[in-house]
């Protein structure tokens, strides 16, 4: 089973800054990080105009929560998290769940 790690970005002051800095440094310490086996990127638009969506959302996948908590413990996981600070102005919110298919026919669709 996949454990997942997903950040959602808030609304940044200034999202030319913040693409830059996440497209040149973060997604570069991100990618160091030991055990991830899957790392998307998305800028969310909302289905309910009346709600705001995220700004950005990162998913990255792991083999388990215990992998998860030993890939972030590590000095590279440490690194990505710290950058977060230094350019997320909106703020940002990390949940992570084991993924669960439950796609008729079992199997994971993308």
């Amino acid at each position: 089973m996949v454990h997942r790690l997903m950040v959602q970005y808030g609304q940044p002051t200034d999202p030319a800054a913040f693409d830059k800095h996440y497209r040149d440094v973060h997604v570069g310490l991100a990618q160091a990080i030991p055990g991830v086996l899957r790392f998307t990127i998305g800028h969310g638009a909302p289905v309910d105009p009346s709600q705001p969506a995220p700004y950005l959302v990162a998913e990255l996948d792991f083999e388990s929560a215990e992998a998860m908590g030993a890939a972030m413990g590590a000095p590279a996981g440490q690194a990505a998290a710290a950058d977060v600070p230094t350019f997320a102005s909106g703020g940002a919110s990390m949940t992570s769940f084991d993924v669960e298919d439950v796609s008729p026919d079992g199997s994971a669709t993308s």
